[in-house]
């Protein structure tokens, strides 16, 4: 999609973010509305903000954020050293969905992902979005790994 702009998110963002992340068919039961925002949410958002690999990446279109994942790039042992991409917590909002918005944003990342000479980027999904398993292969993501969580 043509007109966005991107940028790392500041705490001035953080309602913002929390909406889009709250406004979903799954997620939305465990995420609180903005309107009354836990201190959690700041907490956590500092917590990234200490850390010089986790960033929000924001996409914005007329001023407007239309778009938010979060970016952690990870150094390990594994690959030979490579430093890994995990993209987490993408969210359109709704009324900008099919719009091309998700294909630019999830690009812009792994952009950012090759400046930082990661090696390879992924991501999970649950296995209840068949739609987004459909749309991150089409990006070029492959399936090749069954993912694992525990709840602590």
């Amino acid at each position: 999609m043509s007109g966005l702009s991107y940028r790392f998110a500041g705490e001035a963002d953080l309602p913002v973010m929390v909406e889009m992340l709250a406004d979903d068919d799954i997620s939305g039961q465990r995420e609180q509305n903005a309107s009354q925002l836990l201190p959690e949410y700041a907490k956590a958002f500092a917590e990234m903000m200490r850390m010089p690999f986790n960033r929000m990446l924001v996409a914005e279109s007329g001023g407007e954020i239309v778009g938010i994942l979060q970016l952690v790039f990870i150094p390990g042992l594994s690959r030979r050293g490579a430093t890994r991409a995990i993209i987490e917590g993408v969210r359109v909002k709704s009324t900008m969905r099919g719009q091309g918005v998700g294909s630019a944003l999830i690009g812009r990342a792994v952009e950012e992902a090759q400046r930082a000479d990661c090696a390879l980027a992924q991501l999970t999904s649950d296995k209840r979005r068949t739609r987004a398993h459909l749309f991150y292969r089409r990006l070029g993501f492959q399936q090749s790994h069954e993912g694992f969580k525990l709840e602590l």
